[in-house]
């Protein structure tokens, strides 16, 4: 399968398993899951030193961006290094920066440096969610006014995934127009970014307050609304390999220790309740496997992107949650201590399975996406 590429040089299968193999290969020399349980409860989110190697050595920052900016991969890219990342619970802003806010940005049409700076690892983060945490352009958090030709922004939006490790803001605002898009500065007057405890060491999380803060348009005319819708069934892809990943380990990990660990004098996978449990979670993760290749396949048709993103997060966020809990059960007591990673796929799960709206969200979008 050849990368159809969302905005980037696309890839041949050859060149994205390669990408495969260098994302593994550098999330292994991290210590794998060692990467999330050297950050804190006081500082959740990410690790600066994996981002540098990912995102500027290896030019992840730069997934699935415009060629100008230096961009390769297309969606197949952005699949295959989010389902590796999904893997080890990378704690990189991957999702957040390059795919959310980078594809935001690409669809703005920015041709200015700040496509650049992102493409070379600076993290930015969106901040458009509503305050149930989905994304609807009627119930924007943040409205937009003016003081002559400069935008002023007030409101508060909740849920901005990296928020506090941020250095540049996209921000959708409400105006009489609609809703546009707007880069703002986290440092300047007006701006508030308190980090706040999450469930996930390494989904962190920022509540981001505006007070007549003064930003740079980056649409007018209400264009912002369309570019968000489109950039979040891209990033809905996104998270749904990382939850493929995720769900693939939590499987691997699960068969490795049923066939190991023995009771009654034989391994406990050979007995039929947990051979059957097994199958089970075989059954999810091959299932998301075809919702996210589907995905995939649906590049360059904005509709049929729309419509297989709904299908892949309406399937995978579940299946996540379910493989994880089965893991964490089938190790028996030890899958219930902090020492056993168990509970960091758990919390990934959990956390993931409502970051763009949960399930029951995307199957009400689905549905009106066929008219049913």
């Amino acid at each position: 399968m050849t990368s159809t590429a969302t905005d980037g040089t696309a890839l041949s299968d050859t060149e994205l398993e390669d990408l495969r193999e260098t994302v593994r290969s550098v999330c292994a020399d991290a210590g794998g899951t060692a990467a999330v349980r050297r950050l804190s409860e006081e500082a959740p989110g990410i690790d600066a030193g994996l981002w540098d190697a990912l995102g500027r050595q290896v030019g992840l920052a730069a997934l699935g961006l415009p060629e100008s900016a230096g961009g390769i991969g297309g969606l197949a890219g952005i699949a295959v290094v989010c389902e590796e990342l999904g893997r080890t619970l990378a704690p990189v802003p991957l999702l957040s920066s390059t795919v959310l806010a980078g594809q935001v940005l690409a669809g703005c049409g920015t041709a200015d440096r700040t496509l650049a700076d992102l493409a070379e690892g600076t993290v930015h983060a969106l901040a458009v969610a509503a305050p149930d945490g989905t994304w609807r352009a009627d119930a924007v958090p943040v409205a937009v006014s003016w003081q002559g030709s400069v935008p002023l922004l007030d409101g508060t939006t909740p849920f901005v995934l990296d928020g506090a490790d941020a250095e540049a803001l996209v921000v959708a605002a409400a105006g009489t127009d609609g809703v546009d898009l707007f880069l703002a500065d986290p440092r300047e007057p007006g701006v508030t970014v308190r980090r706040v405890p999450t469930l996930d060491l390494s989904r962190g999380q920022a509540v981001v307050t505006f007070r007549g803060a003064r930003v740079r348009a980056l649409t007018a005319g209400g264009e912002g609304a369309d570019v968000v819708s489109r950039a979040l069934d891209v990033a809905l892809v996104a998270l749904a390999a990382e939850q493929l990943g995720g769900a693939q380990a939590a499987l691997d990990m699960t068969v490795a220790h049923v066939r190991d660990r023995t009771q009654f004098g034989r391994a406990i996978g050979g007995f039929q309740a947990v051979k059957h449990a097994c199958a089970d979670m075989l059954l999810q993760v091959e299932a998301a496997r075809s919702a996210v290749v589907r995905a995939v396949l649906a590049d360059g048709s904005p509709d049929a992107l729309a419509e297989a993103a709904a299908v892949a997060q309406a399937w995978c966020g579940e299946a996540f949650v379910s493989v994880a809990a089965e893991c964490v059960q089938l190790h028996g007591g030890m899958g219930f201590t902090w020492e056993h990673d168990a509970h960091l796929y758990f919390r990934r799960a959990q956390s993931d399975a409502v970051l763009l709206g949960g399930a029951a969200h995307h199957r009400e979008r689905l549905a009106g996406l066929l008219g049913w």
